[in-house]
C-alpha cells in the first residue's frame, strides 16, 4: 500500500530537518517573534533560509500533513536553497534533493 501525500511530507520534512542538522543549520532556539513575522518571501529580510526552513516552513507544512489540508498553492522552495545553499558545493546535495521532494509533493496536496 503506499504512503498518501500527507505522510509522504511528513517524512519529507523529517528528511529535511535531518539534513539541516547534519550540516548544522539546526537552531536548538527560536529567532526573536518580530524576526518570524515578516511579510518578505521566506522572511528574507529577517531570517536566514535555513532559519525559515526550521521555524517556519517545517512547522507549517507539517501541521497541514498532520491535519491532512489541501494547500492553496503548491511549494517552489528549491530555486531559493540552490542560491541559499551555493557556497556548500556538493554538500547542498541532500538538502537540494529534499527541498525538491517537499515542492513536488506540494502540488500533490492542491
Amino acid at each position: 500500500m503506499s504512503e498518501s501525500p500527507w505522510d509522504e511530507m511528513a517524512q519529507a520534512l523529517l528528511e529535511l530537518e535531518r539534513a539541516l542538522r547534519e550540516l548544522g543549520f539546526w537552531a536548538a532556539a527560536p529567532p526573536a517573534a518580530d524576526r518570524m513575522s515578516s511579510a518578505a518571501p521566506f522572511c528574507i529580510d529577517t531570517l536566514s533560509f535555513e532559519e525559515w526552513l526550521q521555524w517556519i516552513l517545517i512547522p507549517r507544512l507539517g501541521g497541514i500533513a498532520a491535519r491532512r489540508e489541501r494547500l492553496s498553492a503548491g511549494a517552489s522552495i528549491m530555486p531559493m536553497g540552490e542560491q541559499s545553499f551555493a557556497h556548500l558545493g556538493r554538500r547542498q546535495q541532500p538538502l537540494l534533493v529534499v527541498l525538491a521532494q517537499i515542492d513536488q509533493l506540494s502540488h500533490k496536496l492542491l
